[in-house]
């Protein structure tokens, strides 16, 4: 990927099936290596369990309070400012136990495809 600059553009949020919104900053096949997207989670919403076949994925806490709920660690409170590091195949979730918005950005090296997204709920 060549030198440049990416503004935000909020009108491509959208909702996904994981019950938050999304937007993607960065995803394309241009840069194989990582994909970076903005989470949004509204409150005393969790999001769907669900896992990555392909890639590690890290979350940086940006806004808001959650529990995050990762393989076998116990559940844990995170704020502005943690960061979360899923390896390939765990499962995974996180709740906004706020009452404000859960932002936070989600980094997957290498990048997401949405064909390696398996959901695990019931």
């Amino acid at each position: 990927m060549r030198d440049c600059i990416r503004k935000l553009d909020e009108a491509a949020e959208f909702y996904s099936d994981e019950r938050c919104f999304i937007l993607e900053l960065l995803n394309t096949s241009e840069d194989e290596e990582v994909s970076i997207a903005r989470a949004r989670v509204a409150p005393g919403v969790t999001t769907a369990l669900h896992r990555l076949s392909n890639a590690v994925e890290r979350y940086v806490i940006l806004a808001g309070q959650g529990r995050v709920e990762i393989g076998d660690l116990p559940p844990t409170d995170v704020v502005p400012g943690d960061l979360v590091v899923i390896q390939v195949g765990t499962p995974q979730r996180i709740s906004n136990t706020g009452d404000s918005d859960l932002v936070f950005l989600c980094i997957c090296t290498p990048r997401f495809r949405q064909e390696c997204y398996e959901s695990l709920e019931q």
